[in-house]
Parts: structure tokens; C-alpha cells; sequence
């Protein structure tokens, strides 16, 4: 009897529609406590694989008999075992097809707005809590924040009819790897980071620009130089309208500074940020961020991850009012949290010194990512 197994996309359905599914997770448990698949209706139960390999008996009573059991490990092999051994107890079972790596690598599109002028759409990294945009302006596609997945933005690119002009990276980031230098390479769209992230490859350095524009200017980029996360974080703001904010400021708090190893200095950098640039920009501008936290609370009613930076404010009280040394004690405390894994190799990979195959790609880029700082109260 071949085992059936469910796709990354197939889980992500009862996570967008809120509909019941019980998780087998067969991981260790250090790897199911750092990281796992989550929802306002996901049940799950971490049994380490080494556990099944005397059979299967004294772990049935934590498993669901009238319910379909999802079994997930690492990259597929384990839960397929696992998951053979439950079906031939007479429960419904399935295997999550390329395991947790291929969650990590699932990606959802949401369309994030349209008026006579842009259209602008979000890439939902479900699993590792990344986001990426792509604006469309006519007959010309921006494109914020590229994955490594760069055969999809030429898709999108093809599907609506456009041509890669812009690709803009706020900070050189340090969970996931950017695609976007070699994207670049591949259409001969312009790129564009910070010169003072340390990038060695070709770019065009955003500290010359205070706007990039195409399509008769109708998308307009400001780049707001927004210190935070990295001394060279940028926000862009769209048509004053869109502020694609990087990971200066997320739905549920602010950017990390710790990642340099200088908390107090960007925490002051930080500060500044929220109350001398930030503050000027009205409540109704939509924010959309680089990452998120949670998936369950930080999308909104249309199902994409951003919010208005007048909720934002409401929202992160402790963070958007209070005096400087308040703020930046509370930024030390919560920044005291553990790092990315692997974050100092892809920062280098990011930074053109280093490369890697797609296998160690794929093995950098697990687990979540640790890039916010949650002010929610």
C-alpha cells in the first residue's frame, strides 16, 4: 500500500480556513520546540522517530482515532516510516511531502492593493515568517525584498505582462538569503542596498537616492533611511500610501538591534527612527514589513501581513510612546533573545563574500526566523 502524503500548500489550507488538523511531529525535541507548524486550529504532539522504531503500541493512546493524522519530520523520510507503521494500526494517516524543509520554502500570494496607479502583492513565506514584495506600474515591476526563489518573480513577472526594473533590498538580512543580486544578473533589473551593509558585489548604493522612480513617477520610492535592525535598514514609502518597512517596524513590534552586537548604540539609532522620522507619516499609510511573528494575529481581513501605522502605534504603545531611556531599556531586554541560526554565514553569503549550493541553501534556511522585537502591550 503506498502511503499518501499532503503538500505544504494543502497544510496551509486548514491554517488559512481554520480548519482542524492533528500534527505527528517525529522531530527531536529541541528541533520541535525551536520550530513548528502552527495554527489557530493545529494540534500537535512532538514523539521523537527513535521512539517508534520498537513499534508503535505505546504511543496510540496520544494520537486521534477518528481524526487524519498529519506525520512531519525533518525532510520526509521519518514521518513516511511513522506514518506506515499507524496505518497498519488502522488510523488515517499522512506524510508531509519534502517535511519541514518544504514548509520552510512554501510560499502564498496575496494581493495587497490596487488603485489606477500600482498594484502591489505580498509573498507569504508561511513557514519561515519571511515576506516579499512586487509592485507593478504600468509595464515595469518593482520587486521588495527578494527570496532566493528568483524563477518565481520571473513568473510573476511573465504572468502579468512586465519587465523587472527595480529590485531593492531594505537591509542585508540575516535569517534568509536574499535573490536579489542574482536576479539582477539574470533580468538586468537595477539592485539596490546600502553600501554600509558591505555588499562586494555590483549594486547601486541607496545612500545616493532619495527616490527611485519609473513609469513617469508613478510609483514613487522615497527611501527612508530607518537605522534599526542593521546600521544600513531602509523603509520605502510607495506614492505616500505603502511604507514598506523593512524590519524597522513589523505589525506586533520593532526591528532587532541586537544582530551587530551594538544593542544600545542602534537601540538609540532605533529610537530616532520611530520618533523623528516614523512620526511624521500619517496613521492611514499601510505598513508592510519584511517579516512577521505570527501568522494567526498579524494578518488582517484581506489575508496578508500589514496593517496601518496608525493601528501599529495603538498597538505597540509601550514602544511608540514613552521617553528615550524607557524605550531603550525595554529594546535591551528584549533583544537579549537568541539569534538566527546559522545568521553569520548567510549575512556573509548576502554579502557576495561567501557562496553556497542549493543544498546548504536549504539547510541555512531552516528554522524561523528571530528578527522582531514584540512590543504589544
Amino acid at each position: 500500500m503506498t502511503q499518501k502524503s499532503m503538500q505544504s500548500a494543502q497544510v496551509f489550507e486548514y491554517i488559512l480556513n481554520k480548519k482542524q488538523l492533528f500534527i505527528l511531529d517525529v522531530r527531536n525535541n529541541e528541533d520541535y520546540t525551536d520550530w513548528k507548524i502552527e495554527g489557530e486550529k493545529i494540534t500537535s504532539v512532538n514523539i521523537p522517530y527513535f521512539d517508534f522504531l520498537d513499534g508503535v503500541d505505546q504511543h496510540l493512546d496520544q494520537l486521534p482515532k477518528d481524526q487524519d493524522i498529519l506525520v512531519v519530520c525533518a525532510k520526509e523520510g521519518s514521518s513516511k516510516f511513522v506514518a506506515e507503521q499507524l496505518e497498519e494500526e488502522g488510523l488515517r494517516t499522512f506524510y508531509l511531502a519534502g517535511g519541514m524543509r518544504s514548509w520552510s520554502e512554501y510560499l502564498y500570494e496575496a494581493k495587497v492593493y490596487e488603485d489606477e496607479k500600482i498594484k502591489v502583492y505580498q509573498l507569504i513565506r508561511v513557514g519561515k515568517g519571511c515576506l516579499s514584495y512586487y509592485v507593478i506600474s504600468g509595464d515595469k515591476m518593482l520587486i521588495v525584498d527578494p527570496l532566493r526563489f528568483v524563477d518565481l518573480y520571473e513568473a510573476a513577472a511573465k504572468r502579468h505582462h512586465v519587465e523587472i526594473a527595480h529590485i531593492v533590498d531594505s537591509h542585508l538580512h540575516a535569517d534568509h538569503l536574499s535573490g536579489g543580486y542574482e536576479l539582477s544578473q539574470k533580468t538586468g533589473a537595477q539592485y539596490y542596498i546600502m553600501k554600509s551593509e558591505g555588499a562586494v558585489f555590483e549594486f547601486n548604493p541607496l545612500e545616493n537616492y532619495e527616490k527611485i522612480e519609473f513609469e513617469d513617477a508613478v510609483v514613487e520610492v522615497l527611501a527612508i533611511k530607518t537605522p534599526g535592525h542593521t546600521p544600513g535598514s531602509v523603509s520605502f514609502f510607495v506614492n505616500k500610501k505603502l511604507l514598506f518597512s523593512g524590519d524597522t517596524i513589523f505589525v506586533s513590534g520593532l526591528g532587532r538591534p541586537d544582530l551587530g552586537g551594538k544593542v544600545k548604540e542602534w537601540a538609540d539609532d532605533l529610537y530616532h527612527t520611530v520618533y523623528d522620522k516614523v512620526a511624521q507619516i500619517a496613521d492611514d499609510v499601510i505598513v508592510l514589513p519584511a517579516h512577521y511573528a505570527d501568522y494567526e494575529t498579524e494578518r488582517n481581513a484581506d489575508n496578508y501581513i500589514g496593517q496601518t501605522l496608525g493601528k501599529v502605534r495603538e498597538q505597540n504603545k509601550t514602544m511608540f510612546d514613552t521617553d528615550k531611556e524607557d524605550f531603550i531599556s525595554q529594546v535591551e531586554k528584549s533583544a537579549s533573545s537568541v539569534k538566527p541560526p546559522n545568521f553569520e554565514e548567510i549575512i556573509s553569503i548576502n554579502r557576495g563574500v561567501e557562496t553556497a549550493d542549493q543544498e546548504r541553501k536549504q539547510e541555512l534556511e531552516i528554522g524561523p526566523n528571530r528578527c522582531a522585537v514584540h512590543h504589544t502591550s
